[in-house]
């Protein structure tokens, strides 16, 4: 960008840095998310709640099919 545009955008400054922040506060939430090592931790904790009868068969079957989506990058159905 030239100097005269930049001294046009400078008032909407604080904007575009809170909009670039937010961008990146969203980027590391969705790697974190995807992480195999988080969720296979999370499998390992769901099959412990099922093996001390915490939660159901059926429960531990849609959580499962949840976390096993993450890890293929792609939404539950």
């Amino acid at each position: 960008m030239g100097l005269i545009s930049e001294l046009l955008l400078l008032p909407a400054a604080p904007f575009r840095g809170t909009a670039w922040v937010l961008r990146q506060v969203r980027d590391e939430a969705e790697r974190q998310y995807r992480d195999p090592s988080v969720v296979q931790r999370e499998l390992a904790d769901l099959e412990k709640q099922l093996l001390a009868g915490e939660i159901d068969d059926d429960e531990f079957d849609r959580r499962e099919d949840e976390l096993l989506a993450r890890l293929e990058n792609r939404n539950p159905t």
